[in-house]
């Protein structure tokens, strides 16, 4: 059996023909089954039992690493549970002869019984093929479940659907994944069988019973079959692929695969390999997820539900160019796209209103029409017609991204911005984002879409912004074009995006004033997500900045939300509330900024007793001052008065015990804030702690007093959990972090023991050190990119305090596997001078490559 098996292995190896190698593996376990099933229960045919094969197996669709489904099917319950130990011999000789099978046991009954929870039971009947045993109690099933699909088809259709929209939910309702799950993704293998099961019980009756299993193909709409039939011969090729290049069942599409894949495969070298063969993925996945989306709404059983009683209300909403009809807009005259092109335009302007899908057949005709409307643009061009207008309506309007999703589904947008079409499913390979460069575009303009919806604490004020933005569509058109530039050949992306942003504007007959709007965000989008991560948003000199770049608030407003809107694209983890809040941060200050509120920098004898009333705590006068004296101003503005209350309460704690701590968790992210006297290393003992516990740092901020009292707050993530789900583990943390503080432990000592942090995806990341002294007032500014590893903050906090510098503020920001890192020092009170700080540039270089001095 296995001389067989790799026999096909090597076949497919040198042919790639997906398609054989499964239906090969499914007759070779044929015969297996066969076998060892006469061996185990007896040959004959009439023993009132049988086997079949069901799902992949049933349809001759067996991958390398698929289990075997099997279905022991006996007349009555009591025959099955006297043959129970001779089905667990006959499952032990097939894993034997290296075969993972997946099996159940039911009656005709329960096979045509249809109870909650039992769907992919009744789906994979659909699937199910004779292979040993009683071919009388075969038949009778076959017959029952003609039957019984007639009987139940509109109810399995449903469940059929409401399964697959929460697969698609689960893969964020997209097929532009940068490392896609070819199976469960939509526009996946499971999409392809979802139309088959489909077509099948479109087509059962009693007249026309179960179509053999292993060509339900044959149902497919005749318009798409072929095309249909290709893709799927493409990803079959491509499964069993990573099935025998990982040596299990593994359908992630990863980018090692991809590189590995493209150029066995002999993709054109005219773009990056892998890029260009992604290309080839995404249109055959778009085709798949087509016919899933048109079988769906084509064999859609009518839905009890308030959800059919709103969907039909929706039907109202039909003008004369457009009908709704079950929750789906189709064209009332298809014909006139041929006489009145801009009819597609106001197509997706009645969508972007009222949030509808557009029906398959509307779609059809749309694509059809591509010729003649791209003839219309071109009239209007020539013509100096003014398109913006109507672009900028379907972009003001409550669901743009849903209009967008469907222009760029049928050609539109790629025939009104033919810029597009470089990113068009372009995949740029790194470890941060997750979607495809354009998919990443529109998944912007959705998040603001969905950010007029958001109730949460964080996103409120952001959703005050977009309400005050007095033209939300030269942001969105922005957001359409900020990473346009990436499918270029090198350079910067910014100043390619622009210059196909500009093309696009003189196109649409733009104003020159909103022209100059979309430039400014374009070529600034980057710069306020650095800004925030990378420089101490409490600093003056850091709002005095960004204020002289953006220049008026609303540019500021504008600028915020982009912001916003391209970390909510990257990845669902990538706007994290520590960002956000970060982002409202910088807002605020740049907006006093803009606004001529000037901050002093530290708070002095005379300002102490003015800035305890700011504090508005209800602790006496002459220990906030004490508390206050000397810090700097920023931490007033950076601190409510109950955080300001809290650390006076630990100030308590300080005295007596010369150490105090507080750890909250807040929206799975931990806080610790801690007083304790200062001293050299202190930062470093402390990381170097949290490392020792395997927290992840995210942040680090430090402020001295005048008597000489520091003040931390860290805030890290615990990704493995430990305090979560082990609370004395708190309690250890807090006591290990009394003891370094208080020098009883040396915390080299605690970093040697520690366990080797789990295997990480390696990146190629190369470090960076520089420095700049004009940044701010009072600090030598230190920027730091390096590979992200356990222990770098030591190492680096380390390396400033053994060339005798004290770290005033620390910004950790880690995308992916780099760690961004900013330190704000002083020495001796005052900045580095050039020299020193070249010399502490060449320590943190070496400390990035892990060679920390002890």
């Amino acid at each position: 059996m296995q001389e067989r098996l790799e026999q096909i292995r090597e076949r497919f190896l040198a042919s790639g023909g997906g398609l054989e190698a499964v239906s090969e593996r499914a007759c070779a376990v044929d015969e297996a089954v066969e076998r060892l099933y006469a061996g185990v229960c007896g040959p004959g045919e009439t023993s009132g039992a049988t086997i079949l094969a069901v799902g992949g197996y049933g349809r001759r669709q067996l991958f390398p690493w698929s289990d075997v489904d099997l279905l022991f099917l006996f007349e009555k319950q009591g025959q099955a549970e006297a043959a129970r130990d001779a089905i667990a011999a006959f499952l032990r000789q097939l894993w034997d002869a290296g075969m993972r099978a997946s099996h159940s046991v039911r009656t005709p009954e329960e096979c045509t019984s249809l109870i909650n929870g039992n769907t992919e039971l009744h789906i994979s009947l659909l699937d199910a093929r004779y292979l040993a045993g009683d071919r009388a109690i075969a038949a009778r099933l076959a017959e029952r479940l003609t039957s019984f699909y007639v009987r139940e088809r509109e109810e399995l259709v449903r469940r059929l659907a409401r399964l697959a929209r929460d697969r698609h939910a689960r893969h964020g309702d997209t097929i532009y994944h940068l490392e896609p799950n070819i199976k469960e993704a939509p526009g996946g293998l499971r999409d392809f069988q979802l139309s088959c099961w489909l077509a099948q019980l479109n087509h059962v009756s009693r007249s026309a019973p179960l179509a053999p299993a292993h060509c339900p193909e044959t149902f497919l709409p005749e318009d798409c079959r072929a095309e249909g039939l290709e893709a799927k011969r493409f990803l079959f090729a491509l499964r069993c692929y990573l099935h025998y290049l990982n040596g299990r069942d593994n359908n992630i599409l990863t980018f090692e695969h991809q590189e590995r894949i493209a150029v066995e495969g002999g993709a054109s070298l005219a773009r990056p390999a892998a890029a260009a063969w992604m290309r080839e993925y995404f249109r055959r996945a778009r085709t798949i997820h087509r016919l899933a989306e048109r079988m769906m709404e084509e064999t859609g059983a009518p839905e009890h539900s308030l959800f059919a009683l709103f969907r039909d209300r929706k039907s109202r909403l039909s003008n004369a160019d457009f009908a709704v009809a079950r929750g789906r807009v189709f064209l009332r005259r298809p014909e006139a796209l041929e006489s009145e092109p801009g009819m597609v335009l106001r197509l997706f302007e009645f969508i972007a209103r009222h949030g509808l899908p557009i029906a398959a057949e509307t779609e059809r005709r749309i694509k059809s029409a591509l010729a003649v409307f791209r003839l219309h643009l071109e009239q209007a061009r020539r013509f100096e017609l003014r398109l913006w207008d109507t672009v900028a309506s379907i972009l003001r309007l409550p669901h743009p991204y849903q209009a967008l999703a469907a222009m760029r589904e049928t050609g539109v947008l790629a025939a009104l911005f033919p810029e597009l079409e470089r990113i068009d499913c372009l995949v740029v390979r790194d470890f941060y984002h997750r979607y495809t460069v354009d998919e990443h575009s529109l998944q912007a303009i959705r998040a603001l879409e969905e950010l007029r919806r958001a109730d949460n604490e964080l996103s409120r004020p952001l959703a005050g912004l977009l309400e005050e933005t007095g033209q939300p569509e030269l942001l969105l058109f922005a957001l359409l074009f900020h990473d346009s530039g990436k499918g270029g050949e090198g350079g910067s992306h910014v100043s390619a995006s622009l210059e196909l942003a500009e093309g696009a504007m003189d196109r649409l007959r733009m104003d020159e004033q909103d022209r100059e709007a979309v430039r400014f965000l374009i070529r600034h989008h980057l710069e306020m997500s650095a800004t925030m991560t990378g420089r101490d948003l409490a600093d003056p000199a850091t709002a005095q900045a960004f204020a002289a770049r953006v220049g008026t608030i609303e540019r500021l407003r504008q600028l915020t939300l982009m912001t916003y809107a391209d970390l909510a694209a990257v990845n669902p983890e990538a706007l994290t509330p520590w960002r956000q809040d970060l982002l409202r941060q910088l807002y605020l200050a740049t907006c006093r900024q803009l606004t001529r509120e000037m901050e002093a920098s530290r708070i002095g004898p005379a300002e102490a007793p003015l800035a305890a009333q700011l504090a508005a705590t209800e602790a006496d006068q002459a220990t906030i001052c004490r508390f206050l004296e000397g810090l700097p101003k920023r931490y007033l503005l950076t601190h409510s008065p109950e955080q300001i209350a809290r650390h006076l309460r630990l100030e308590e704690t300080f005295r007596r015990k010369s150490v105090a701590m507080s750890l909250e968790l807040r929206h799975a992210i931990y806080e610790l804030v801690l007083l304790a006297s200062d001293r050299p290393y202190l930062l470093a003992s402390i990381a170097g702690t949290l490392a020792s516990f395997a927290m992840n740092i995210l942040k680090a901020e430090a402020y001295s007093n005048s008597s000489g009292m520091v003040l931390d707050t860290f805030v890290f993530a615990d990704p493995l959990r430990n305090l979560e789900l082990n609370p004395s583990e708190t309690d250890r943390l807090l006591s290990t972090l009394e003891r370094v503080i208080l020098g009883k432990i040396d915390v080299r000592e605690l970093l040697a023991r520690r366990p080797a942090p789990p295997p990480r995806r390696q990146a190629r990341i190369l470090s960076q050190v520089s420095f700049d002294n004009q940044l701010s007032a009072a600090e030598t500014v230190f920027h730091v990119i390096a590979a992200d590893r356990p222990g770098l903050l030591y190492d680096l906090a380390a390396a400033f305090s053994f060339s005798r510098c004290d770290i005033d503020v620390v910004l950790i920001d880690t995308k992916g596997y780099k760690a961004i890192d900013v330190f704000y020092v002083r020495s001796g009170g005052r900045k580095l001078s050039e020299e020193k700080a070249r010399q502490l540039a060449g320590e943190l270089e070496r400390a990035c490559a892990g060679e920390s001095r002890e």
